[in-house]
């Protein structure tokens, strides 16, 4: 297996001030502005981080061989589309976060299922990505307004952040938990989210920070990717609905998926790594179909592929 840097070393080069600063800019001065400011800076992330750069060229050629329908090659063209297309997801974030998105730019799939656990009183655990623009997840929220949601993150800023998003949206329900690893405390934490009824979000694309070993290799857009085990032993410890959950741009608007993934992970003792590779690769094929329909929005700026 090729040793390469773990994501975690490649950090968004942002900062609290410079977060708030483009809070201010779109709610003083719009999108638009925002985006002409963020753009240059995205452009410059893309000119000096020599790894995103790199990781974005690999996952862009990849994916020409695999789905040459796609008509998307890497070029120096399209790797810029790749970034600005996150430049723009940025923007959106920022109005996701300010509670400045209508609810008519919104169309859901499985939403109806979704509401109807929570009204039974089970939390879910949903299993995230860093496709599309999970962070407008929000709108779950305004469906009703007493569910809460808690998303698992690897940022050292997820207290102040909190703090942040309440200065800008005093009615935010989303909580970030800064995560590195989930040990029984954490375990213990979220059961407690799940059996008040809360909604827990984890991203199933990223593998640990501690441990590297706890991944599967399984198959993703034609080639072994690794994908972390640790969704899917929280899922069964935690013994809730799970769901995956996919938001896409298209234009202006954003459709948002839910589906069921599984009433309640189960396996034997005996089966266990054999069954938890199964889970792992039943969502490794659920998030390349959705990669497939918007292969620009797919936001992992590192090496994701062995060998």
């Amino acid at each position: 297996m090729k040793q390469t840097k773990h994501w975690a070393d490649f950090q968004e080069k942002s900062s609290l001030l410079g977060i708030r600063l483009l809070f201010d800019i779109y709610r003083f001065f719009g999108k638009r502005i925002a985006g002409l400011i963020l753009y240059p800076v995205v452009f410059y992330y893309w000119l000096t981080n020599k790894p995103a750069r790199l990781a974005s060229y690999n996952y862009l050629r990849r994916l020409s061989l695999y789905a040459p329908q796609s008509k998307i090659d890497d070029s120096i063209g399209f790797s810029l589309k790749h970034f600005f297309s996150f430049a723009d997801s940025i923007v959106d974030k920022l109005a996701g976060w300010c509670g400045l998105l209508p609810e008519t730019h919104f169309e859901y799939q499985g939403r109806d299922l979704l509401v109807a656990e929570l009204n039974a009183g089970r939390g879910v655990l949903l299993l995230g990505s860093h496709f599309g623009n999970l962070e407008l997840c929000r709108v779950i929220a305004n469906h009703q307004e007493d569910i809460k949601i808690n998303v698992l993150v690897h940022t050292k800023h997820a207290q102040k952040f909190n703090h942040l998003l309440k200065q800008y949206n005093a009615k935010s329900s989303l909580n970030l938990f800064q995560v590195t690893d989930i040990d029984m405390s954490t375990v213990m934490m979220l059961a407690d989210k799940i059996d008040n009824g809360e909604l827990v979000i984890i991203a199933a694309d990223r593998v640990p920070v501690n441990n590297n070993r706890r991944t599967t290799q399984v198959s993703f857009l034609g080639g072994l990717a690794a994908f972390p085990q640790g969704p899917y032993i929280l899922g069964s410890l935690l013994a809730c609905p799970i769901y995956t959950v996919f938001c896409v741009k298209d234009k202006n608007n954003y459709k948002i998926n839910f589906e069921l993934f599984s009433q309640k992970l189960m396996w034997s003792k005996s089966d266990r790594e054999y069954e938890i590779a199964q889970y792992v690769q039943l969502y490794a094929k659920r998030l390349e179909a959705q990669v497939l329909k918007a292969p620009l929005q797919w936001f992992n700026f590192y090496e994701f592929w062995i060998g």
